[in-house]
């Protein structure tokens, strides 16, 4: 973010107030607070700090690209968080102050990544991990925010060291773990240096993918791809034992967690999260979760425990019934569209691959989820009456559902070549208008059984990206990626007016009183155009780099906003042309966004799957 041109001064900043996701991808991304209160956890650029009992979040802003770690130090005191950069270039990790929410330094020496994090026992040190092009490991002292020293994480003759853990008592010793090695380093302070040993696996050749520390430090277990478990003691560098010797965990141990009473909690590539002791590893106790456990993190001494896994769930787990609670979920692909139901804020639907989900806006809470496999949805729209969800498939179907079931209410085989990928409806419940990947805006005629084709408008010569409807039901404005805006006319069903530019078009917004419209696209131009013969009125620069996806406009007209691949919100005053707010959260390109009736909220998706809900600046 950083590197932007900044806007001019009297920009004041939007207020984000609640982002729904979390990157389940991040190796043990998810923590949880040692005050029992708070869960930590990734999303995007941005490290989020949530409330287990109640809604509250907070946001902890500071990095210029995702969130590639996160590691809490044992008394609670410091968040560390390290991020990804492009190649050749220095990888930050920040050294949060947990209590005020702020960042206290930036520790920059690493290149390209930052593979992993980790505290010592009495915060005195930072062990910091790099990526596969930087291959170091680095101490930091956490009082003098400085490296004390650093070196090459792995002999030469082996892979890159991914993992890093701190002995649990001393504050002097740490192990490192990756593919094909594992160490066990010592600090010597006052020669600066740091001495590794490299431990004995034997004939085993294994990948570490998780590492966990037993409480008094006599041994560490290594989770490995092959899908079983190492058992090291600490002090003889030896291995004690392996195991299960035949039903390995099914695509690896991903997440390892040892308990107080002897036990482990494993957590499997495949979704499988097992309780299990040493020396059989046999499951004592398993359930399946959704998606492969990234994360394993217990809530004071393990009687409670959080779980990530790769599909964004967060789940919550009571040992001693060992049944899960899902306690948080969100997308965990590309959001594709975003869409209020007419005169309500809510609800609010958004759609991202395979999936439809409705959202209840208060509390961010998933209320339905819609799945249609291996498809993707490109556009969803409310019916007006609220009683289906119209939605595009890169199948060339258009599907409705039931709002409160999901209940498939209609299907519309072969409606476009190419996948439909816009759609729209009018306000009176009768029509759907449609758009195709090959270019063709169709009109259906929704009956209460049937669904009939009213007239096909080839016109377009690419994907249709957007439709947008007048309020009498008798025009629309469709915007396509080969540079025309067509103004149809629906009683008749023919052309009023096109409008062309040297640009891909993404988005278009009739004005309320609509006698102009506004379009942006890829040039990064937001132009107004008169919608009576067609002609441009103004052109205002959008954005200083990236192509503009998303843009909605009052129910007065005052105001609109927009998003693209700057990864910023802005707000904009529509008869003065300038930028009032941005709003800086998101970490992939806005794909769509939107104001919610009532002028409340504005709600906005991106690219990296977060949906984030900003306080609109304005009082209606």
């Amino acid at each position: 973010m950083e590197n932007q041109i900044s806007p001019k001064a009297e920009v004041a900043e939007l207020e984000l107030e609640a982002a729904i996701g979390f990157n389940g991808h991040v190796p043990s991304g998810l923590k949880c607070h040692p005050d029992q209160e708070h869960l930590i956890y990734p999303l995007g650029c941005t490290v989020l700090i949530q409330a287990i009992n109640t809604q509250q979040q907070d946001f902890l802003h500071g990095h210029s690209d995702r969130v590639s770690c996160v590691a809490v130090s044992k008394s609670g005191a410091y968040l560390a968080s390290g991020q990804v950069t492009f190649m050749g270039f220095k990888a930050d990790i920040i050294l949060w102050d947990y209590q005020k929410r702020e960042l206290t330094a930036r520790l920059s020496l690493h290149k390209g990544k930052i593979e992993a994090l980790a505290f010592s026992p009495n915060d005195l040190y930072l062990v910091s991990l790099g990526g596969p092009d930087d291959g170091s490991v680095v101490v930091w002292s956490v009082a003098k925010r400085e490296a004390i020293c650093g070196s090459p994480a792995a002999g030469l003759s082996v892979g890159n060291a991914t993992t890093a853990i701190f002995s649990r008592c001393r504050d002097e010793i740490f192990v490192t773990a990756g593919n094909g090695t594992i160490r066990v380093w010592e600090l010597d302070l006052p020669n600066r240096k740091i001495w590794p040993t490299e431990c004995q696996v034997g004939q085993m050749k294994r990948i570490v993918m998780s590492i966990t520390m037993a409480k008094d430090d006599s041994f560490f277990f290594l989770g490995t791809t092959t899908g079983d478990v190492l058992k090291m003691n600490l002090r003889t560098k030896l291995l004690a034992d392996a195991g299960p010797a035949k039903d390995k965990f099914s695509l690896g141990v991903s997440s390892i967690k040892c308990l107080e009473m002897r036990g482990l909690l494993v957590g499997t590539g495949a979704g499988l999260l097992v309780f299990c002791k040493s020396p059989s590893y046999k499951p004592i106790k398993k359930i399946q979760l959704q998606g492969g456990v990234t994360s394993i993190t217990l809530r004071g001494e393990g009687h409670q425990f959080f779980v990530g896994t790769e599909e964004s769930h967060i789940y919550r787990v009571n040992f001693t019934d060992f049944k899960e609670t899902l306690i948080a979920t969100c997308h965990f692909e590309a959001v594709q569209d975003i869409v209020f139901p007419f005169g309500t804020a809510e609800l609010f639907a958004t759609c991202a691959k395979k999936d439809i989900r409705v959202w209840h806006t208060p509390t961010n809470r998933e209320l339905l989820r819609i799945t249609v496999p291996n498809m993707t949805c490109h556009g969803i729209d409310f019916m007006r009456d609220g009683k289906s969800i119209v939605s595009a498939w890169d199948d060339g179907r258009i599907r409705a559902f039931a709002p409160e079931t999901g209940r498939l209410i209609y299907v519309i085989n072969n409606a476009h070549r190419i996948g439909v990928t816009a759609i729209a409806t009018t306000s009176d419940c009768k029509r759907v208008i449609s758009g195709g990947g090959e270019g063709e805006v169709r009109v259906w005629q929704i009956g209460c059984q049937t669904q009939k084709l009213e007239e096909a408008l080839k016109e377009h010569k690419s994907s249709v990206s957007c439709i947008r409807v007048k309020k009498s039901n008798e025009e629309c404005v469709t915007a396509s990626t080969d540079g025309t805006c067509i103004i149809w006319d629906l009683v008749r069903l023919r052309r009023n007016q096109m409008i062309l530019e040297n640009t891909l078009f993404q988005c278009v917004c009739y004005h309320p009183e609509e006698f102009q419209i506004i379009t942006s696209g890829t040039d990064r131009k937001i132009a107004y155009w008169e919608v009576f013969d067609g002609s441009v009125i103004r052109e205002l620069e959008g954005s200083s780099s990236g192509s503009i996806n998303g843009m909605d406009i009052t129910v007065e007209g005052g105001h609109f906003v927009t998003g693209g691949k700057d990864h910023l919100v802005k707000v904009w005053d529509y008869n003065g042309g300038e930028v009032t707010h941005v709003g800086v959260g998101h970490s992939g390109s806005v794909t769509r966004l939107r104001i919610s009736p009532g002028n409340h909220y504005i709600v906005s998706v991106s690219a990296d799957g977060a949906v984030l809900r900003w306080k609109y600046p304005f009082t209606s």
